[in-house]
């Protein structure tokens, strides 16, 4: 008598009512991602707020200038000439003829010519800045600034001999995101076909190779759509698309690649197409739906932060692995049915191979067989590799993305640079934010002339000091100018200056006054303070959760313990050679970037989630044909060297898939992308091959049958998708080949019990 479909597993009964019902799965998929791609396209995505980027005393000194209306978006038009001065006729010709043009010009608001204030031109005479503001908040001032920029472009094209150039936070974020657009069209544009060439090696015909790779951008393209429909309540950081891309094309290649691999597996030893659709989806099927969860509950601790862009990197991230899980559990199985063996079409010569079984490696059965001969020996070498690469990151600093995270060659980027050499208020700034009942009288007021007295006696300030009031004299923003470039060792001696001695000895002291400090260097400094109070949490949270995840599914206390330190090898390897290239500067040349002198600051936190999801992508894959070969009656040691030689095929290229993504962001310009690429790409590769092949068959060897202790009071656990037929040599409730109505089961053979 056959096992009816209810008595399979999940992933199992996912794929009997995929391929029965393959029109309306395959059809139903591709009309979801249209219509929410193109819903997404339409609404926009909204980005976080400038405010919000901000953490801590930074961030309440940041609302405070933004309800006091003194965060307007400022913009600057930097006028210079080497041999012109301001009283001279053609440079002040230059000057009002950019005034009229931006006064012409929609949303340009409170425009002041230096020709009306002496304190906008510089020492010398040969610059000035013509100062204006853009009416809205960030995001709409982004959005506006293209007006004005092109008015300033056409007075630079009227008076060649000057230099006329615009400054300011909308005209710099719109060049961002343009960097970012590109980076991410040329990642794009890479990803695909590095990931198409390893997938046609890997199966050896175009039509396999093109499946996991539709599932893949199918899931990036749907993902995309519905993080966009709700940003508007749910603003997300500016790095979220290239974060989708990242992780949806490599998570849904291989999630993709795992199930293929089975069912061609199954087949070539003999199984109808039906059957061998079944048994993968009972066994790589069941480990894809375990490895999503893990990934999933590993993202959520990024919820834990508190922080809006790790929030924001949580939704994107959890949301684009739970569609390409759900893809590969329904939509694949359906493309499977109806392909049959069509999906060996396309050989490429040479390299194509019809139905051949994945066998077992030689090279991993050799390695295997060598490390577990040895296993304590293997333990400390390899473990002592990994720790040496993680002794660096024992000094990991953490920086605030800034304007020298971009491309330095960028227009904007020189002009800042040009802006910051004559006008140091323009520049790096700690912003000291008063809020009093009067800040413009009384104690208040001689607190803030005492506080600017001590910035200019100190040398670890620049001069220049500048302090703006509210109209409603509740709030003074006073701008102290700092050496360094807002996050390095100049900067932060300032910022301690400010914040551990100045302030509360002068207004600090003031009854009845607040004062915070903003800035670069402060929002670093309380970005870094608020995560590491939050570390604990999340660490706990992430590692609890996986925990208990795999101890469910293995049926094991040792195993989930096991892999969650094996994890943190890679992890922390990982760590370290991101600060001996990104923050000791190793490697820039190779690289393309000038080193900070730190890891941009959400990178951490969000590799660490990343990292240990994606790392039990093959942990879980591995251990559970382990477990499989085990649960048939193999002993341990024999099931261990099998599992890891008969899935190094499939283990090797989704391997090769992620590292090719993750290696595609090393070469763009955006600092921030390459980081990412580079903490990514080592991590998956250390995980594929030195834990996969060394540390974890060592481990195994050495815990023996110990690997599946499951103490007594646990034994009411229960036991989830049994994979009882996946040896077999034919399976049970095989699809029919149409979609039809569903009707009862017809009696089929009982497969043999393995």
């Amino acid at each position: 008598m056959s096992v009816p479909s209810e008595q399979h597993n999940v992933a199992a009964r996912m794929a009997v009512w995929s391929s029965r019902h393959r029109r309306r799965a395959f059809w139903g998929w591709l009309a979801f991602v249209i219509v929410v791609f193109a819903l997404g396209n339409a609404v926009g995505t909204t980005q976080i707020s400038d405010v919000d980027q901000f953490s801590g005393e930074s961030h309440r000194a940041e609302v405070a200038l933004d309800h006091a209306g003194l965060r307007p978006v400022k913009e600057v038009v930097f006028v210079q000439s080497g041999k012109l001065t301001a009283k001279d006729p053609e440079f002040r010709a230059a000057v009002t003829d950019v005034t009229r043009r931006l006064s012409r010009v929609p949303y340009v608001e409170n425009l002041r010519s230096p020709l009306a204030r002496g304190n906008d031109v510089s020492a010398d005479g040969h610059a000035a800045l013509v100062n204006f503001q853009i009416a809205g908040d960030s995001n709409q001032a982004r959005d506006r600034v293209g007006a004005s920029l092109a008015a300033v472009a056409a007075a630079q094209g009227a008076h060649p001999a000057l230099d006329v150039e615009q400054f300011g936070a909308a005209s710099a974020n719109k060049a961002i995101n343009k960097v970012i657009g590109e980076d991410l069209a040329k990642a794009g544009e890479l990803s695909l076909p590095v990931t198409l060439i390893i997938l046609t090696l890997t199966f050896g015909t175009l039509v396999a190779a093109g499946v996991p790779l539709l599932i893949g951008i199918t899931s990036v393209l749907a993902a995309l759509g519905l993080v966009a429909l709700p940003s508007g309540l749910l603003p997300v950081d500016a790095n979220l698309a290239a974060v989708v891309l990242m992780i949806g094309l490599a998570v849904g290649v291989d999630y993709s690649l795992f199930y293929l691999r089975r069912e061609r597996e199954e087949r070539a030893a003999g199984r109808s197409e039906g059957a061998a659709l079944v048994a993968a989806a009972a066994t790589s099927g069941r480990a894809v739906l375990i490895s999503g969860v893990t990934v999933i509950v590993a993202m959520a601790g990024m919820f834990i932060s508190g922080d809006k862009s790790f929030i924001s990197f949580a939704e994107g991230a959890i949301l684009v692995v739970a569609i390409a899980m759900f893809a590969s559990l329904t939509v694949l199985p359906a493309m499977l049915s109806w392909l049959g063996d069509r999906v060996e079409k396309g050989r490429v010569p040479l390299i194509g191979r019809r139905r051949h079984p994945a066998g077992r490696s030689r090279f991993w059965t050799a390695l295997t067989g060598r490390v577990m001969a040895r296993p304590g020996l293997s333990i400390v070498l390899a473990g002592g590799l990994l720790v040496l690469l993680a002794i660096p990151a024992l000094q990991l600093r953490v920086v605030t993305s800034g304007i020298d995270q971009m491309p330095q060659d960028l227009p904007i980027i020189k002009t800042y640079d040009k802006v910051r050499a004559v006008f140091p208020t323009q520049g790096v700034t700690a912003t000291v934010v008063v809020q009093a009942d009067d800040v413009r009288s009384g104690a208040t007021a001689a607190g803030i002339v005492a506080l600017r007295r001590q910035v200019a006696a100190s040398d670890a300030f620049r001069p220049g000091t500048e302090v703006t009031y509210s109209a409603d004299r509740k709030v003074a923003q006073i701008d102290v100018p700092t050496p360094g470039n807002g996050t390095d060792a100049a900067s932060v001696r300032g910022l301690d200056q400010l914040r551990g001695t100045i302030i509360p000895a002068t207004v600090g002291r003031v009854a009845g006054a607040t004062v915070n400090v903003s800035g670069d260097a402060a929002g670093s400094k309380d970005f870094a303070s608020q995560l590491t109070s939050r570390l604990p949490l999340i660490f706990a949270f992430v590692f609890g959760l996986a925990f208990l995840l795999m101890l469910v599914t293995f049926r094991s206390i040792v195993i989930p313990i096991k892999a969650i330190i094996l994890n943190l090898f890679s992890i922390g390897a990982a760590y370290g050679i991101l600060v001996l290239v990104f923050q000791k500067g190793h490697g820039e040349s190779l690289l393309g970037f000038t080193s900070i002198g730190g890891v941009t600051n959400w990178l951490p936190l969000f590799l660490f989630v990343v990292l240990f999801g994606l790392s039990m992508d093959y942990h879980v894959f591995i251990l559970s044909r382990v477990r499989e070969l085990h649960d048939r009656g193999m002993p341990t040691d024999e099931a261990v060297k099998q599992g890891i030689s008969s899935t190094a095929g499939t283990v090797t290229s989704a391997a090769l898939v992620m590292v090719g993504v993750f290696a595609v962001f090393i070469t763009l310009s955006f600092l921030d992308f390459k980081e990412l690429g580079l903490g990514l790409a080592t991590a998956v590769l250390i995980d594929a091959t030195i834990i996969r092949g060394v540390m974890l068959p060592a481990s195994m060897k050495l815990l023996g049958d110990w690997n599946w202790y499951l103490p007594g009071w646990l034994e009411w656990l229960p036991r989830v998708g049994a994979e009882r037929d996946a040896g077999a040599p034919d399976g049970p409730d095989e699809p029919p080949d149409a979609e039809g109505p569903e009707v009862a089961d017809e009696p089929r053979p009982a497969p043999v019990p393995a």
